[in-house]
């Protein structure tokens, strides 16, 4: 009888651990969110505003001020058509990317009326040194973000596509910006928007916890490809670089987050 009782306490005590073990492997194995913006500085991070070569930030028009990304217009005599790009040095697949964004002050002196509180993210993009001097966009899709002037209605997290064309239920859309299904956002609040981004077969874009925009098979093509570009038409796109953008408006980003889904 001791004996049968000692066995089971040996093996109650090793399925105990066990268990405990399968556990700790299995929390140290889930997928992590890593940040992208360490909240002082921007490494890590290269700009391409137009006009400029690569890695040039032109007056100074990319700074972190308050633990925030912050594109500023401060020293700007006037905004001629300077639309600038932040890109992250890595470039990403299959991930779910988070981050908070708000417009605040007034639009840049010369910045055009559809500019009015008007960025986004970029992603499935070029890379900056690809660009040309004077390209106003990567080739890639946008995440649009909208503020609204009190009045009209303007959703945000819509879809635009500089140099792409995309599937929306199986139909293919050539159309350059798409409206999503999100409320209107006019006030200078903090906005979350999130991407779930999987290689070619789906992409969706949330707002504030809701979905309100979501298609698959992105490809090149349309008439906003740069001339004598080298990207075939038609051609999927499955990966990119992710940037944030600058287009006359003044924008705070923070809180940039990656969950890596391939892993």
């Amino acid at each position: 009888m001791k004996n049968t009782l000692l066995t089971l306490i040996i093996l109650s005590t090793i399925l105990i651990l066990s268990c405990r073990e399968s556990s700790t492997v299995e929390k140290d194995m889930s997928p992590k969110w890593e940040s992208l913006f360490n909240g002082k500085d921007l490494t890590g991070w290269t700009p391409k505003i137009a006009g400029y070569p690569s890695g040039e930030n032109a007056m100074n028009t990319f700074r972190v001020e308050d633990g925030a990304i912050t594109v500023s217009y401060e020293q700007y005599d006037t905004f001629t058509d300077q639309f600038g790009h932040l890109f992250y040095e890595e470039e990403f697949s299959n991930y779910h990317l988070k981050l908070k964004y708000r417009f605040f002050g007034d639009q840049a002196p010369g910045g055009q009326g559809w500019a009015f509180k008007n960025s986004g993210v970029m992603y499935h993009g070029e890379h900056p040194d690809s660009m040309e001097l004077d390209q106003g966009f990567p080739v890639s899709l946008e995440g649009q973000f909208l503020g609204g002037n009190g009045t009209d209605n303007r959703p945000t997290g819509n879809l635009c596509t500089p140099g792409m064309h995309v599937y929306i239920s199986d139909t293919l859309v050539t159309d350059h910006c798409i409206t999503s299904t999100s409320e209107t956002i006019h006030d200078d609040s903090w906005v979350e928007f999130e991407l779930i981004v999987k290689g070619n077969d789906e992409m969706h874009h949330i707002v504030n916890g809701d979905t309100v925009f979501s298609f698959s098979k992105p490809e090149y093509g349309g008439r906003f490809l740069p001339e004598g570009s080298s990207y075939l038409e038609g051609k999927a796109v499955t990966s990119g670089t992710i940037s944030l953008q600058s287009e006359s408006h003044t924008i705070q980003f923070k809180d940039i987050e990656i969950l890596r889904l391939d892993k």
